[in-house]
């Protein structure tokens, strides 16, 4: 069954312009290298919870919005190949500008994951 790499983070709303077009940027590169799939999704319908929820996993502040991501693959081998490509691609260099993030990455959740189900 595939592999999913999921991400969740925290963008500031006066930059999910700019998030777009980074991760449609970054998305091309991905499919190019072979991901099956490449999705962004930007919050529309997401609550804070009383224990646990999307915001509270982020920190999300009043001017931020979550951004839930995944990329699938074929396994995790091929996840791993792919990537491999992906982290050497020139045109990601200089992407992310530190100076002017788009994003926090320190409050960003990342993980590779099996499928347990597939319908």
């Amino acid at each position: 069954m595939a592999y999913v790499d999921g991400y969740v983070l925290a963008v500031p709303k006066s930059n999910v312009e700019k998030y777009r077009e980074m991760a449609s940027k970054a998305g091309a590169v991905w499919r190019e290298h072979g991901a099956l799939e490449y999705r962004e999704c930007v919050a529309e319908d997401v609550k804070s919870g009383e224990l646990t929820s999307f915001p509270q996993s982020v920190m999300l502040k009043p001017d931020e919005t979550v951004i839930f991501a995944w990329i699938v693959f074929e396994s995790r081998a091929h996840r791993d190949a792919v990537n491999a490509k992906v982290m050497s691609d020139p045109r990601l260099e200089g992407m992310m500008s530190k100076d002017d993030p788009i994003f926090d990455g320190k409050r960003m959740i990342f993980g590779g994951f099996e499928t347990l189900v597939a319908v």
